[in-house]
């Protein structure tokens, strides 16, 4: 936690806490009558700019509306949590709301550097005062697990969902014309960008019309165009300047064009617990390169893209090698038709929203029954 967090908490503190107390002096909503609450006064639409952890409140909404004051169910996703947690559980929890967290990552060394165990301590208080932990993988549960324990009450596996009738394939984009390879999410660290590139580089001079999309919020330097500046510069190194398109942040309407426009995303994040990136890629038809690390490999399968081998740990960020990058991307073209199938398959099988939903509104029927 930054020192800028910890004196902002010090100074809202006595306020939050007020604030939650109101919130739910009310009582919460009959038990038979589902009432969410996620955290926060807005959960942004469609049209607005989210990425990560509030993009599955806007899956939620659409069936679950927020419920600002006297909700029964309390649902916070762990990489997007309002900065009043305590105050929000105790207040919650004292009323009689059911809490339920969504687990994503976790801090850990090569991740985070000194002071992961402190960085940690708010996911540790979240996930032993939940009712119900959804962990988003496998990794997820494996890497909780290890460095901030188990979960106080029951749990299961919800892989990150995608909207199939939203996020669907395009006009197929000529292969003819060389790959568009596309790169996109949250960029915060450069290795992610940099391995990319590099890996670019080396296809394009493969295929002379090879394109590279880089899409997302540049985030390793302040300001953003610092960041900006790295990779154009790279790109001038390699000589691939006049390949490289570079698009910042979107919303959740902007991305399905953007997807539609490449062939394969390139999704190079070392130990990613979960990218919801990859099963919005999939679900357009879009095979996934991707390392082979944390839990990517659970969403892509076998069939659907081509994992770059990686030492396993948690000591070190292990970028891919760009030359097994590139040497990945070959092979899902020449197999081209038959992996983007597998993609768009696997993604209406495996991830769709509308299961998700149920299962998630059978989930707090069940909590709420239990009162």
């Amino acid at each position: 936690m930054s020192l800028f967090s910890q004196l902002k908490n010090i100074c809202l503190g006595p306020f939050a806490a007020k604030l939650e107390e109101r919130r739910w002096a009310g009582g919460i909503a009959d038990k038979n009558c589902i009432k969410v609450f996620y955290g926060r006064d807005h959960v942004p639409g469609r049209d607005e700019i989210a990425q990560g952890g509030l993009v599955k409140y806007q899956d939620l909404s659409t069936r679950f509306p927020n419920t600002l004051n006297g909700a029964n169910i309390v649902y916070l996703v762990s990489s997007a949590l309002p900065s009043a947690i305590v105050p929000l559980i105790k207040s919650a929890k004292k009323a009689g709301a059911t809490v339920v967290v969504n687990q994503n990552g976790v801090a850990y060394p090569a991740w985070h550097g000194d002071g992961w165990e402190r960085a940690n301590e708010p996911l540790k208080f979240l996930v032993e005062a939940a009712d119900y932990v959804v962990y988003q993988s496998e990794f997820c549960k494996k890497s909780a697990d290890r460095f901030i324990g188990p979960c106080g009450g029951g749990w299961e596996i919800l892989y990150n969902p995608v909207d199939t009738g939203c996020f669907v394939p395009g006009l197929p984009v000529p292969l003819s014309r060389g790959p568009v390879l596309l790169a996109s999410g949250s960029h915060m660290q450069f290795y992610r960008v940099e391995s990319v590139i590099r890996a670019f580089a080396l296809v394009a001079r493969r295929f002379e019309s090879a394109r590279l999309v880089i899409a997302g919020y540049l985030g390793w330097k302040s300001p953003t165009t610092a960041a900006e500046n790295d990779v154009r510069t790279l790109c001038m190194e390699l000589h691939v300047e006049d390949k490289v398109e570079i698009i910042g942040k979107y919303t959740q309407e902007q991305l399905v064009p953007i997807l539609h426009s490449a062939h394969i995303l390139v999704h190079t994040k070392y130990n990613d617990p979960c990218p919801r990136m990859v099963v919005e890629a999939l679900a357009c038809g879009l095979p996934v390169v991707y390392s082979d690390s944390g839990g990517t490999p659970e969403l892509v399968g076998k069939d659907a893209g081509a994992g770059v081998p990686v030492p396993q740990g948690w000591d070190v960020l292990h970028a891919p090698g760009h030359e097994a990058i590139a040497g990945a991307v070959a092979d899902v073209v020449g197999n081209y038709d038959v992996r983007s199938k597998a993609a768009r398959q696997r993604a209406v099988e495996r991830f769709d929203t509308r299961p998700w939903l149920d299962r998630h509104a059978v989930l707090f029927r069940e909590l709420l029954s239990q009162k």
